[in-house]
């Protein structure tokens, strides 16, 4: 019996924080890291840490990643859906 991804559990012993927020919340953390980093951008001035400006860019980062896995989940299941096993 061949392993699946998609039968993965959602609890993973060792998961990060953003593990299983799914798509929805993979935006808001897109949204939430770009009005980080603009603020950060606006209130800049001398004495301001820059490595809050590259945390904001990580939280950006990680949701454009979760929200491009879940995508491409989504369109490989669909395209499994419509082929199906016997299509071969």
């Amino acid at each position: 019996m061949a392993h699946d991804e998609r039968d993965r559990p959602d609890d993973h012993p060792q998961a990060p924080w953003w593990w299983g927020i799914g798509p929805i919340g993979a935006a808001l953390l897109i949204v939430i890291g770009i009005a980080w980093v603009l603020w950060e951008f606006v209130r800049s001035g001398a004495g301001h840490d820059p490595v809050i400006g590259y945390q904001g860019g990580k939280v950006v980062a990680i949701g454009l990643v979760l929200l491009g896995t879940a995508v491409l989940e989504r369109f490989r299941s669909r395209r499994s859906h419509t082929h199906g096993p016997d299509a071969d």
